[in-house]
């Protein structure tokens, strides 16, 4: 769904709802993500004088591996999204009044739905993904000369070093030339 600013400064407003499919866009953005149900989106797109706010809901099922065991697990994810677009003109124009910070200078005179739904579902994936079981159990996981430590375990193990440092049989010198 792309609209022309030209279209919206005529209507002022636009309201939409849509299933868009952006699996295949979204795959070939990030390596991680396995598989995306079609998503769910209804917002609405304002124009005043120059600036477009473009707001909207998004819902959708993500398909991205553990963290852990790299098993694929499904994520329910529901965005909200609310954002300011201008045109480079405008924005040259009243640069002092505006914040870039808070604005997209546009390209083109077109504001494209897909491209800001794609974008922002990238922004927002999660970095620890765990599935049910590994999020109830402790145990992590091991191969056969290494295993994963939680912070906690890894504290413990300095700790017991450091000891069983001072345990040598040169530790009965220790401070003999201070």
């Amino acid at each position: 769904m792309k609209w022309s600013l030209q279209e919206l400064n005529k209507k002022k407003s636009v309201t939409f709802e849509d299933d868009l499919d952006l699996k295949q866009n979204l795959m070939s953005r990030d390596s991680e993500i396995l598989d995306v149900s079609k998503i769910a989106v209804q917002g609405r797109l304002d124009a005043d004088g120059g600036v477009y706010a473009l707001n909207f809901t998004a819902k959708f099922e993500l398909t991205m591996p553990s963290s852990r065991s790299l098993t694929p697990v499904i994520l329910p994810m529901e965005m909200t999204i609310s954002e300011l677009f201008t045109t480079a003109a405008l924005f040259e124009e009243n640069q002092e009044n505006l914040d870039a910070d808070m604005l997209f200078v546009l390209e083109k005179d077109v504001i494209d739905l897909e491209e800001a739904v794609s974008d922002n579902i990238l922004l927002d994936l999660p970095l620890r993904v765990l599935t049910d079981e590994e999020k109830t159990s402790e145990i992590l996981p091991t191969g056969s000369s290494w295993q994963v430590l939680s912070e906690a375990d890894y504290a413990r193990l300095q700790a017991e070093e450091i000891v069983s440092d001072k345990e040598t049989p040169f530790s009965k010198l220790d401070g003999l030339f201070d």
